[in-house]
């Protein structure tokens, strides 16, 4: 065979191969880095972590095989996560991820080239992550997880249960929490004076301010409390839901993972579902694509569960209505 008539065949070898399979199969490991704003031996963060690998390898990337991930986990808060993004970024990944919005913030200040995908950031467009939901522009795309009228739900939630209540504190960390809190509490005030509710921003930065902050709200009758999504909450779910039962103050909160370690109910999106759809964006990066031509994508399963055994012993009685349009009773 002459040389010309070989290298043709080659070519026309390599054209009929599966696109899919030439990507899953890369001249050298591809590398991605990891920033998670939680601990990482919460529970929480190991489900959501599996996921994310999982839905990676049934797109044929395989951890210690044609890809490495390094991860990074700051619970501590914005200065930790600025510290964890410098170190991911001088390893020169060919891929970062964000898990909330301290961890996200902290990757696109190091970078604005690096290919970045966030998952669990409610406003991406305000925190100047991303132009658009549509067109994100720029080198980050991602995943939401919750708009901000979902706030006003929570406060219905809590009237179903407790209808006597007058005021709704809203707890949360300025420094992480979206808009410094305002995302959330500017359509709240609004729908909570309309339900005769006086609403209340509670800010918090350490455990101390939350027990104080805590104490404050529970000797006021007719109080209630909404825990706001937010890195610092999560991270100290167990003092809230501590200090709630103690103070029998009615709360929601915005994951099903605080409803299942003693909170009084929770209505919000599912987390771990949110990491497994963020593979394919990882994927479709690793293979060429832009995150300024991939849109943000909304949350699509949120879940109401209510923590029976906790209303029990707190003499809260659940609505028949409600119990049954919960997706999970916890007896």
């Amino acid at each position: 065979m002459r040389r010309r008539q070989f290298i043709s065949l080659l070519v026309g070898v390599a054209a009929t191969r599966p696109l899919s399979t030439r990507a899953e199969q890369p001249g050298r490991v591809r590398r991605v880095g990891m920033l998670i704003g939680y601990a990482e031996k919460d529970p929480e963060t190991q489900a959501r972590l599996a996921a994310f690998r999982q839905g990676l390898e049934h797109l044929g990337w395989t951890e210690g095989g044609n890809l490495h991930v390094d991860y990074r986990f700051a619970p501590a808060g914005p200065d930790q996560a600025q510290r964890l993004a410098k170190e991911l970024v001088a390893l020169r990944p060919d891929i970062l991820v964000g898990n909330s919005t301290p961890a996200t913030t902290a990757l696109v200040g190091e970078s604005r080239t690096v290919p970045i995908v966030f998952v669990g950031v409610s406003d991406p467009v305000g925190s100047g992550f991303v132009a658009s939901i549509a067109r994100p522009g720029g080198n980050t795309t991602g995943f939401t997880n919750f708009e901000p009228s979902l706030i006003g739900k929570w406060l219905e939630l809590l009237k179903e249960i407790a209808p006597g209540i007058v005021r709704a504190a809203v707890i949360f960390n300025p420094e992480t929490a979206p808009g410094k809190g305002s995302f959330f509490m500017a359509p709240f005030e609004p729908v909570a004076r309309a339900l005769n509710v006086e609403p209340i921003g509670v800010r918090v930065s350490d455990p101390a301010e939350i027990e104080s902050a805590m104490t404050a709200i529970g000797r006021a009758p007719g109080s209630s409390l909404i825990v706001m999504p937010d890195a610092f909450t999560t991270v100290h779910r167990q003092l809230i839901i501590l200090l709630a039962a103690r103070h029998a103050l009615p709360a929601i909160y915005p994951y099903r993972y605080e409803a299942a370690d003693g909170g009084l109910l929770s209505y919000g999106v599912d987390t771990v579902d949110l990491l497994r759809r963020a593979a394919p964006y990882v994927d479709r990066i690793l293979k060429g694509e832009k995150p300024a031509d991939l849109p943000v994508q909304a949350p699509t399963k949120f879940e109401l569960v209510i923590n029976l055994r906790t209303a029990r012993a707190l003499r809260f009685t659940i609505p028949p209505t409600l119990l049954a349009l919960a997706d999970e009773v916890i007896e």
